[in-house]
C-alpha cells in the first residue's frame, strides 16, 4: 500500500486471503491509513542509513529495541515499533520520521492473542516478509515457509518493555514471487507452536 510522500505499508494479508492454520488463533494485520502528523521524539533517528538486513538472531528469543529505533531489514527497508497502538510499526524504504509520525496514531495491526500477522513486499526477483507477532510467551524462532518447502528464520524483534507482542522480517532478496501458501510459524523456547499464520499471497511492489 502507497501512501504520501514515500511511506509504504507492506501489502498486509485481509480476511479473504487468510487460511487460519490449525488451532493457533492466526489473526490477520488490518492497513492503516494516513493520520494526523505529531512530533516525534528525539529517539528517531530520521538520517540513520539503513544498516545490511540483521541475522536471524541465534540466541533464544526477540532482540530489544528501543520504541522509534530503526532497524535496517533489508532491501533498503527500516522497521520501527511504536508504542502507540497495538502491534503499531512501520516499514519504510524513504523517511523512517515520516512513516512514524503518520503511524503514531493509528490502531496498529491489533491481532489476537496468540497469533500473527503476516505481509510481503515484492520487488522483481526481491521479496520481503514481514508481520507482527502477539504471544504471551515471546518466541524463540518464527519461520517462513513457502509452498516449495524451503523453510527459512525470520529476524524477531520486540519492544523495550512491551514482552507480548512484536514483529518479524524476513529479507528474501533473490528468491523470485513464492507460489502458494505461506506459512509463518512461531516457535517457543522448548519448540512448542505458538502461533502459525498460512495464507496465499496477495503483493505489492515497489
Amino acid at each position: 500500500m502507497e501512501t504520501r510522500r514515500g511511506w509504504r505499508r507492506l501489502a498486509t494479508m485481509g480476511a479473504a486471503a487468510v487460511v487460519l492454520a490449525g488451532g493457533a488463533g492466526a489473526a490477520v494485520a488490518v492497513e492503516r491509513t494516513a493520520g494526523h502528523a505529531a512530533q516525534v521524539p528525539a529517539t528517531v533517528d530520521a538520517a540513520a542509513p539503513a544498516k545490511a538486513a540483521d541475522h536471524a538472531a541465534t540466541a533464544p528469543g526477540p532482540r530489544t529495541v528501543r520504541p522509534y529505533q530503526p532497524v535496517g531489514i533489508g532491501q533498503g527497508a527500516v522497521m520501527a515499533l511504536l508504542p502507540e497502538g497495538r502491534q503499531n510499526y512501520v516499514v519504510a524504504w524513504t523517511d523512517v520520521r515520516e512513516a512514524v509520525e503518520q503511524a503514531r496514531e493509528m490502531v496498529g495491526d491489533d491481532i489476537r492473542p496468540e497469533s500473527l500477522s503476516g505481509g510481503i513486499n515484492i520487488d522483481g526477483a526481491d521479496v520481503l516478509y514481514t508481520g507482527a507477532w502477539r504471544t504471551s510467551t515471546p518466541p524463540a524462532r518464527i519461520t517462513v515457509r513457502t509452498a516449495d518447502g524451503a523453510e527459512r528464520d525470520a529476524g524477531v524483534l520486540s519492544l523495550t518493555g512491551r514482552p507480548g507482542w512484536g514483529t518479524y522480517y524476513l529479507d528474501a532478496a533473490g528468491s523470485g514471487t513464492p507460489q502458494g501458501t505461506v506459512t509463518v510459524t512461531a516457535y517457543g523456547p522448548d519448540g512448542e507452536v505458538l502461533a502459525t499464520l498460512a495464507y496465499e499471497m496477495f503483493p505489492t511492489g515497489r
